[in-house]
């Protein structure tokens, strides 16, 4: 046994009251489950020091206990008492009270009066504890706990805080908590304003995870639902276990009510089970499961209803398989494949205009090499299911080789190969096979200040009709040879432009084209379209999309675009671009395989004028004009601007305007109205129609600790056909959210959105 210790010898009392020098008292390091030779410990004396910064030990070193206070006495090895200001530090905690006991045989610590335990920003307070510092087990009394973490998500890191209240603290290793009658919650401590009440709580700080039991959500000091059991993240990880119910309305569905199963059955796989109770219509089921490997990910899909009330249909359903996959060697896969039960699945069941507005659904298989050289390969079989319009070809199956390298002379020669089979569904299409080859080659010649660029290519095509457009002509070939010289020049020059220096450039672009003609009357289209009509699009060979049809072209395009340019950071302010294209022939292929008849005679393409870019500190613009020189008339025009001083400050305006198609005006904010609260709008209109196309308007609530949302949308997919719909959702930061999500609605229709509380866990399946 060590030798006793004496208590300091008292000083003579002072005329006026002042404080007693404290002492230190340190035991010597321990090996568990070792026998431990007793060493007399030293005994030191330091002025006393303010008991708030009595949080660590300024050169800590591990397995030593070191006790500091007014008064010690005891007995080294068997027990010391410290009291007045008492502090024990052990491995970085450190332990606070009145009254402080520490059996250094047990090495455990008894402590009462205003004890607080501190390890980092932990903090853990309560009138009495014990526990055995080695081991990190025993208990604290009516406590009151802060224990903080790092949540790291997407590569942002974002401290997370638990705290609450309890009857009881039970230590059960390290970070291994086990409350009685306890709350939880990431509000702060000070009367939060949602917490989880639970008779029983275990915190696990190791796997993240909380478990309650006999627990109810409190907001506001009501409670809003009862969970018998429930395992919740500490952290905002995924976690297993029943996740808030969600509901919303809408016109077409009634009230639907979700109450969503989460199962994180490992790292890198996890599933959710979603029944969903639809009032208007019925029960339906629905899940997902998703998985990540090396070598593979993907997410699997599908929703079932046994029967439409409204419809009177059975076994409506919706499936979705998206897979990726690497073999090795350079091989690689895709799979990529959704259904529906019927064609107004979607338009009757999604209150989302992204999904009721669907027209077809994919189905695609693709595997892919890679040499990992210059060339490259790949297979494909694709076809759709068409929701509305006409129905697409099927390629069964689609063979392509492909390649890019350098030739002589600085050169770089292209090469695309393909081979397709088209089938289609309806008896009177034609079908049948497609070869191609287009071998390109170009020299681009120059520098910084300007640049030229030869390019030749052959296109050859080969079909092989089942069903032959021209009669007794099974097999078609076309060749077409073609050639294009693009140059361009920079000019620069120093500029100022509000306020600051700038470098203004001066790029005008001449790009020459020369296809010939060759007869396409006998070929079906299988795959082309008319590209649209702007800036990329007249700076190409061919007009039309796919491989059916090439459009002769004799023809030179102009434009100049000018730039300014910060000169301290090199960030774009502000573009300016005109640009034409001039004809010297007529366009005799046409994409109607019934008359070969040009569709273009005059010399001239419509003018492009686009400006945009930042206007202002705060303010973005973007036009584009398209202006028919022959009819004298604007065939389209866009502006939107966009006024953004902060974040979740934004107001934006759009107009649209397409020759005898739309006139919309589009207008979108958010802002913060008051205090806490925030207001989001849409309101887009179709002034030809007149009427309302989108309607969205909704208010924000951002607390500490919890956010709130309410948005009434309307949107029309049709000119008869209207859905309102309704998203309720309370946000609990790092637990849950409960309703039904508004945030990609937000995000899509408001340009510049700014989520205001970031979800922290992964979104519900279907639910954001």
């Amino acid at each position: 046994m060590g030798a006793p210790v004496a208590a300091p010898k008292p000083k003579p009392k002072p005329a006026a009251p002042s404080a007693t020098e404290p002492v230190r008292r340190t035991s010597a390091p321990q090996n568990r489950g070792a026998a431990r030779t007793p060493q007399a410990a030293p005994v030191m004396s330091r002025p006393a020091a303010p008991r708030a910064a009595e949080t660590a030990d300024p050169s800590p070193v591990l397995g030593v206990t070191t006790i500091d206070a007014d008064r010690i006495v005891g007995q080294q090895d068997v027990e010391l008492v410290a009291e007045g200001g008492a502090v024990l530090r052990r491995d970085g905690a450190v332990l606070t009270a009145d009254r402080i006991t520490y059996r250094e045989a047990l090495d455990e610590v008894d402590a009462e009066g205003n004890v607080e335990l501190r390890r980092g920003e932990d903090r853990l307070s309560g009138p009495k504890v014990r526990m055995r510092m080695d081991e990190q087990t025993g208990e604290l009394q009516t406590p009151s706990y802060e224990i903080h973490r790092i949540s790291r998500k997407g590569g942002i890191e974002r401290p997370v805080t638990g705290s609450g209240q309890a009857s009881v603290i039970r230590f059960e290793g390290e970070n291994q908590y086990r409350l009685e009658d306890a709350t939880w919650s990431t509000c702060q401590p000070q009367d939060p304003d949602w917490y989880i009440k639970a008779g029983e709580l275990d915190l696990d700080y190791d796997r993240e995870v909380g478990v309650a039991r006999d627990s109810t959500v409190v907001f506001k000091d009501t409670p809003i639902f009862y969970m018998p059991w429930v395992e919740f993240p500490l952290v905002a990880q995924r976690k297993s276990g029943f996740l808030p119910p969600t509901f919303g309305t809408s016109n077409k569905s009634g009230v639907e009510l979700t109450v969503p199963y989460y199962w994180n059955i490992a790292p890198n796989y996890d599933a959710t089970l979603v029944p969903r109770y639809i009032s208007r219509r019925g029960l339906q089921l629905g899940g997902q499961y998703r998985y990540l490997t090396d070598d593979m990910q993907g997410t699997m899909s599908a929703e079932w209803l046994n029967g439409d009330s409204v419809t009177g249909q059975s076994n409506r359903a919706a499936g979705s398989i998206r897979h990726q996959q690497t073999f090795g060697y350079g091989f690689s896969g895709s799979l990529d494949l959704n259904g529906v039960s019927d064609k107004e699945y979607f338009e009757d069941l999604s209150s989302r205009l992204a999904v009721a507005a669907q027209t077809s659904l994919l189905r695609q298989a693709v595997l892919s090499y890679s040499s990992g050289d210059w060339w490259s390969a790949s297979a494909m079989v694709q076809s759709f299911q068409t929701l509305s319009g006409d129905e697409p070809y099927r390629r069964l199956p689609r063979l392509a080789l492909g390649g890019d390298r350098s030739v002589w002379g600085g050169g770089e020669f292209n090469l695309n190969t393909e081979y397709v089979r088209f089938a289609h569904p309806d008896a009177g299409k034609p079908e049948g096979d497609r070869i191609t080859l287009n071998p390109t080659i170009q020299w681009p010649l120059g520098t910084s200040a300007y640049t030229l660029t030869p390019k030749f290519g052959v296109h050859y095509t080969r079909y092989d009709l089942s069903t032959p457009l021209t009669v007794g002509k099974e097999s078609v070939t076309r060749a077409v040879p073609t050639f294009s010289l693009d140059s361009s020049v920079v000019f620069e020059r120093d500029a100022t432009w509000g306020g600051r220096d700038m470098i203004q450039t001066m790029e005008p672009r001449l790009y020459y084209a020369y296809v010939p003609y060759r007869d396409q009357s006998d070929i079906p289209n299988f795959d082309s379209g008319l590209f649209d009509f702007n800036f990329a699009q007249i700076f190409s060979e061919n007009i039309f999309s796919g491989g059916d049809r090439i459009a002769n072209a004799n023809q030179l395009t102009a434009a100049v675009t000018s730039r300014f340019i910060d000169a301290e950071t090199g960030a774009e302010r502000l573009r300016m671009a005109v640009g034409q294209r001039f004809y010297f022939e007529d366009q005799r292929v046409a994409l109607n395989t019934t008359s070969d008849a040009g569709e273009r005679t005059n010399r001239r393409s419509d003018f492009l004028a686009a400006l945009g870019g930042r206007i202002g500190e705060i303010t973005t613009l973007d036009t584009a004009w398209q202006y028919n020189p022959e009819d004298s008339q604007t065939e389209r025009f866009s502006a939107d601007l966009r006024f953004q001083p902060g974040f979740a400050k934004v107001v934006n305006l759009g107009y649209r305007y397409t020759r005898d198609v739309l006139r919309d005006i589009d207008i979108s904010a958010q802002w913060p109205i008051s205090g806490r609260w925030y207001g989001v709008a849409r309101y887009n209109r179709s002034l030809r129609d007149h009427r309302v196309t989108e309607a969205l308007g909704g208010l924000e609530y951002n607390a500490d600790c919890w956010v709130f949302r309410v948005v009434l949308h309307r949107f029309a997919t049709n000119a008869e056909d209207v859905t309102q719909a309704i998203f309720l959702q309370l946000e609990l930061n790092g637990l849950a959210s409960v309703g039904s999500s508004p945030l990609d609605l937000l995000r899509r229709t408001v340009g510049g959105y700014g989520t205001i509380n970031q979800p922290m866990a992964d979104p519900v399946f279907g639910r954001e």
